[in-house]
C-alpha cells in the first residue's frame, strides 16, 4: 500500500528552537558527513536512493550525495530559508542532481518504500513527536533499507572552564525547547524512540564533537554567542522569562569560553541504525 498526500505537508506546524538566523545557518553548514553521520557512511553504496529528513543547509547532504552517486538524493525541511542555502551550496559544489524539498518530518509527502537510506541528523530532539518522526522515516525507507538517526544530548554535554554563563545557558535552552514541545536530552532515548516506533533490527551507538583547539574554540564560541543572541532565540527565551541581559550575559560568557586557553567543550550524541524490515 502506497502512502501518498502532496498537500499534507506543513499541516504539523513545529518551532526550530535555534531559528534560522544568519549564525545558526552558517554553523550548520561547517557540518560534514565525516563528522556528523560517520556511524551510517559504512552501509553506503554507489546507486542508493537516499532521503535525509531535516536536511538544513545541505552541508551533510551533499557529501551523502557524493558516497551513493550515481544514486538520487534528496533533502527535505520545513525551514525555506535553509533550503536556499542548501540549494547555493549544491550549486557552487556543481551538484545539479541533488533536490531539496519543504516537507513535514511528521507527514513525509514521499510513497511508501521509496528510498534504501532515510537519515536525520539533529531532528528528533526538535520536534514534538519524535516516535511519529521515526515510523515515518521507516515507512519511506523499503524492505531491508535503513533509518538512521543521530541525536544531540544537552544534558550530557561538559565543559571547561566551569563559566557560570554557560550553565545559565544550557538551563535556559532546555527550558526553551521544551516549551515548544521538544526534548534536548535526546541522544539518551533514541533507543527507546526507535521501540516505540516498531524499530527491531537497531544497532545503537555514540561520539562526540570536541572543542579543544584555539580555533575551534573561538568558534564554537563565537557562534553560539551569535546563535543565541540572534533574534529567533531571544523571542522564545523571553517567553520563558529570560530578560534581554540575561541573554547579554550567555553570549558573554560563550565569548570568554571561546577565549580560554583552557577551552573544553564535549558534545555527545547518540546514534542509532535501524534496518528495516
Amino acid at each position: 500500500m502506497t502512502h501518498s498526500h502532496p498537500g499534507r505537508v506543513g499541516q504539523r506546524q513545529h518551532r526550530y528552537t535555534h531559528g534560522h538566523d544568519a549564525a545558526t545557518i552558517a554553523s550548520h553548514s561547517a557540518r560534514t558527513a565525516a563528522d556528523s553521520a560517520a556511524y551510517l557512511m559504512p552501509i553506503l553504496a554507489p546507486g542508493m536512493r537516499l532521503l535525509d529528513v531535516g536536511c538544513g543547509p545541505g552541508s551533510v547532504t551533499l557529501d551523502l550525495a557524493r558516497l551513493v552517486a550515481p544514486g538520487q538524493v534528496v533533502g527535505c525541511d520545513n525551514a525555506t530559508d535553509a533550503l536556499d542555502a542548501a540549494r547555493e551550496a549544491a550549486a557552487q559544489r556543481a551538484d545539479l542532481e541533488t533536490r531539496f524539498v519543504v516537507a513535514d518530518a511528521l507527514d513525509l509527502p514521499f510513497d511508501d518504500g521509496s528510498f534504501d537510506v532515510v537519515h536525520a541528523h539533529q531532528v528528533l530532539h526538535h520536534v514534538s513527536d519524535p516516535v511519529q518522526a521515526l515510523r515515518e522515516m521507516a515507512r519511506v525507507a523499503r524492505v531491508g533499507g535503513w533509518v538512521a538517526a543521530r541525536e544531540a544530548d544537552y544534558g550530557a554535554m561538559v565543559w571547561f572552564p566551569d563559566v557560570s554563563g554557560l550553565r545559565e545557558w544550557r538551563n535556559l535552552y532546555q527550558v526553551v525547547a521544551r516549551a515548544n514541545g521538544a526534548e534536548p536530552d535526546a541522544g539518551r532515548r533514541l533507543r527507546s524512540w526507535a521501540t516505540g516506533a516498531g524499530l527491531t533490527d537497531v544497532t545503537f551507538s555514540t561520539s562526540v564533537w570536541t572543542y579543544a583547539d584555539p580555533e575551534r574554540c573561538r568558534w564554537w564560541g563565537e557562534s553560539q554567542a551569535l546563535r543565541y543572541s540572534g533574534d529567533a532565540f531571544a523571542q522564545q527565551a523571553r517567553a520563558s522569562g529570560a530578560s534581554r541581559a540575561d541573554l547579554d550575559r550567555i553570549a558573554a560568557a560563550w565569548r570568554t569560553w571561546g577565549l580560554s586557553p583552557e577551552a573544553w567543550f564535549a558534545l555527545p550524541h547518540g546514534e542509532m541504525l535501524a534496518q528495516v524490515g
